[in-house]
């Protein structure tokens, strides 16, 4: 087991180190200086060198990754060029609501998805099952941005139940927090609930007509302590997946949502990064999104041995 999670470990090493290669070599190649964005359009050349001579941005392109690398090794990925504070503590201000975001879209996923994918390989063929199916089809082709304008317009503006946008004034509490939340997981949480139902669906119809179904079944045991206590529970390694690669997607792709109901997450910070070309902050959230979920992966394969004791390592 140990050995296994040191070969994980390694090979998250190196995924780091490709992601950081390609994060900063392609954001070098968009267009746009960011020393001449942050001095405007009155600076003169004499100011735009000095400043990227301040900031390293005069060196070649190997030369600053190397420093960079060097940085990130140490526990430091930069300092903002426009922020004026360090990447991290940038990251971190802006962590929690990403965070609470991610989890209640992932709740609300996980309690759309999983009774849904049950329900329709339970009565697979029939009425509930291709209703599940069809709505879930319809789901997963639903662009976020537009559900979360079509929840903010019913839910937000006729029927005044949350709020339009934001996350509260600074000094509101989690109650206020959560409100504000809600909607926007609503929408990731509708949306991705999708692929959960697929997979559980079909991976509950992968053992229904499993032998030892049929020998619980004939032992007398009901059909819900059947399906529950003994199906389920032989598909939870392959839902347990889908849930950690689901959270792990909203970490890093929440973007879209968290602009339409300007919420000051991680995703709104990179946009503002992207459009300032503020280089430390676009690779270090990046290379912090990447970490989190390669470690969700690795996390995922601990949980295995946990829930299914066949599995070794």
């Amino acid at each position: 087991m140990l050995a296994h999670i040191g070969r994980r470990f390694a090979g998250l090493l190196l995924v780091l180190f490709i992601v950081a290669a390609l994060v900063f070599f392609l954001t070098r190649l968009a267009p746009g200086d960011p020393a001449a964005l942050m001095l405007g359009d009155q600076a003169t050349a004499e100011d735009i060198a000095r400043l990227r001579a301040a900031y390293g941005l005069d060196q070649p392109l190997p030369l600053q990754f190397a420093l960079w690398l060097k940085e990130v090794a140490s526990g430091n990925l930069g300092q903002s060029i426009f922020l004026q504070r360090p990447v991290t503590q940038a990251l971190l201000e802006r962590a929690e609501p990403t965070f609470f975001l991610a989890m209640f879209s992932l709740a609300i996923a996980a309690a759309i998805g999983i009774p849904a994918g049950v329900a329709s390989a339970v009565w697979r063929g029939r009425p509930v099952d291709q209703t599940v199916s069809g709505l879930a089809m319809l789901a997963a082709n639903i662009p976020s941005f537009w559900l979360g304008l079509i929840f903010i317009q019913l839910f937000a503006v006729k029927l005044g139940w949350f709020p339009v946008a934001g996350y509260g004034a600074p000094e509101a509490g989690f109650a206020e927090r959560l409100r504000h939340l809600l909607l926007p997981a609503a929408v990731l949480g509708v949306v991705n609930s999708a692929l959960i139902t697929r997979f559980t669906r079909a991976s509950m119809l992968d053992i229904l007509d499993a032998d030892f179904l049929r020998t619980a079944r004939a032992k007398g045991l009901s059909e819900r302590r059947v399906l529950l206590g003994h199906a389920f529970r032989n598909v939870l390694v392959p839902v347990i997946t889908v849930l950690g690669l689901t959270l792990a997607l909203l970490i890093g792709g929440a973007i879209v949502t968290e602009t339409v109901f300007g919420l000051p997450g991680i995703g709104n910070l990179v946009v503002s990064a992207v459009l300032r070309r503020d280089y430390p902050v676009i690779q270090g959230a990046l290379l912090a999104v990447a970490a989190i979920y390669v470690l969700i992966n690795l996390l995922i394969d601990v949980i295995y041995t946990l829930v299914d004791p066949r599995v070794r390592y």
